[in-house]
């Protein structure tokens, strides 16, 4: 099984940037699909970016497109998310989720429902 922890959220001024972390453990990571999605308060958790297991492609929600850029980085058993440019509207939990490795089928990225695993959120804050 896969254990994911994220950190690495906190407040931070709009415009600003910060840098999301999400260890995982297990063997297979390096064949593990990984996202990130949030939740703000009243609202359902929506997609944010994804990567392919191989790292050779990911996907972004328009809304954060060209300011979060998702990372893998299998020697260290980590995925990162650079967030850049952060908006008010940005400020929610951040879920790190996992696609079990040996997982078949179409990978619908941004549906929450193809993720297995999941940490227990990190809350980023942005001020206006």
């Amino acid at each position: 099984q896969v254990q994911l922890v994220e950190s690495g959220g906190g407040l931070v001024q709009a415009g600003g940037s910060l840098r999301l972390s999400c260890a995982a453990s297990g063997h297979t990571f390096s064949r593990s699909a990984m996202g990130w999605f949030r939740q703000a308060p009243g609202k359902e958790r929506e997609f944010v970016t994804a990567i392919t297991r191989s790292g050779g492609s990911t996907y972004y929600a328009d809304s954060v497109k060209g300011r979060f850029t998702i990372s893998k980085d299998n020697a260290k058993n980590t995925v990162y998310l650079q967030m850049n440019s952060l908006k008010p509207e940005d400020t929610a939990l951040y879920y790190c989720a996992a696609r079990r490795a040996a997982r078949g089928g179409t990978y619908y990225y941004s549906a929450p429902v193809e993720y297995d695993y999941w940490g227990q959120g990190t809350q980023v804050t942005v001020s206006s």
